[in-house]
């Protein structure tokens, strides 16, 4: 019996390692946050104010973020980030950076359900911190309720002083929402899981030796459309 608990212990164990190998975790985040962003910009009424996503350097999505999983009150969050290449942050989208997140409370909208985040990086400096280091929003980054809606676009200065903004999507319910308090940084083992090597998140965005993943495809498509100047 023992020998039968080794041998599957060993099988899980030989799993786990096989899934983080081949990174299928990851890429099904990259998948996810895709998906998430695609549906938040088929709804332009509703959503991002395209002025507003076009001055932005990087996006953060985290999807499905479940309030409780660190405990009463807590939660934890993985995702993506992509940023604009070049020195300037004004190139074209980069490949995925991914992401974590954690905090006492996210400020969930409605009860414990599972809720998808989006945060905007507006400025240089907010977009190499965050290449290099864990920052918390509202005392290491200024982060503001973004502005929701095409009606809104012209009354977004007051949000925009703000380093980032930051909205949620919940049961179909999708405005700006604080996120002060929360912690974000790049997530070196699932990029390693990702990319297959040892990559930093300034590497990634800078494109030095790593490949585009296929998954990323779509979520780089839906930026792109969303942010071209017409």
């Amino acid at each position: 019996m023992r020998q039968v608990v080794a041998i599957c212990g060993f099988l899980l164990v030989l799993s786990g390692l096989s899934s983080a190998a081949t990174g299928d975790k990851e890429k099904e985040r990259v998948t996810d946050s895709g998906n998430v962003m695609k549906e938040i910009m088929d709804t332009p009424d509703k959503g991002i104010p395209g002025s507003v996503l076009e001055g932005s350097k990087c996006v953060i999505i985290l999807p499905s973020v479940k309030k409780g999983a660190l405990g009463v009150g807590g939660s934890y969050g993985r995702g993506v980030m992509t940023c604009r290449t070049g020195e300037d942050f004004k190139g074209p989208w980069s490949a995925p950076v991914m992401m974590s997140s954690t905090a006492a409370s996210f400020g969930f909208q409605i009860g414990g359900q599972a809720t998808d985040f989006v945060i905007l990086v507006l400025n240089d400096g907010g977009a190499r911190s965050m290449l290099h280091n864990k920052l918390k929003l509202g005392a290491d980054a200024s982060v503001a309720a973004g502005p929701v809606g095409r009606t809104s676009e012209a009354s977004t200065n007051a949000s925009l002083k703000a380093e980032m903004l930051s909205y949620s999507r919940s049961r179909g319910v999708f405005g700006g929402v604080s996120l002060s308090g929360a912690t974000l940084r790049p997530d070196e083992d699932a990029n390693n899981n990702l990319y297959g090597a040892k990559v930093t998140a300034d590497q990634i965005v800078k494109g030095q030796g790593v490949t585009m993943p296929p998954e990323a495809k779509p979520l780089i498509a839906t930026l792109t459309t969303a942010t071209a100047k017409k």
